[in-house]
């Protein structure tokens, strides 16, 4: 009795392979559900912010931090956003597809999916910076929570990439 669970095989080593790529295709969901909201609502996004501002009685009415949301810089960040807005949206669903194609062949264990996963990963940062410039970063802590969590997906792939037997 004792010999048929010792000589039964197992599936391959995973490590926390299938937990970040579960991970990462919720976090691409939710990038696709984003990117279509931004490029659908941007030019809208630019009109409320202008509203606001242009309007003594609810500016006043803002708290202090929230006032930093409306900064001239804020705005001019938008409106070079909605302007830029179909090169940003394809920039995100490359990366979005990129991610998940990764994903995929890295559930195969396969390596490719690393690198694939990778360039996914910074390739809407970088278009950023190339079709916002220094309004990329103009989303103040957000974008640095955003920027971590980045971060700390690259550090943990890379730390799975042994699992990874197949060329």
């Amino acid at each position: 009795m004792s010999d048929s669970f010792e000589t039964e095989t197992t599936g391959p080593e995973y490590g926390s392979l299938k937990t970040l790529t579960i991970l990462t295709f919720i976090g691409s969901g939710i990038g696709a559900l984003g990117s279509i909201w931004q490029f659908i609502n941007a030019d809208k996004g630019v009109e409320a912010l202008e509203k606001v501002v242009n309007d003594p009685d609810t500016f006043n009415k803002l708290p202090d931090f929230a006032k930093k949301f409306y900064s001239p810089e804020a705005i001019e960040a938008a409106r070079v956003a909605a302007s830029n807005k179909f090169p940003l949206f394809l920039v995100a669903i490359i990366g979005i597809a990129l991610c998940v194609f990764g994903a995929i062949q890295m559930r195969k264990l396969k390596q490719q999916g690393y690198y694939l996963w990778l360039i996914g990963e910074i390739f809407p940062v970088i278009g950023s910076f190339i079709f916002l410039g220094k309004a990329s970063m103009a989303g103040g802590v957000m974008v640095y929570v955003i920027y971590g969590i980045l971060l700390l997906f690259i550090i943990l792939y890379t730390l799975q990439r042994k699992y990874l037997i197949n060329k």
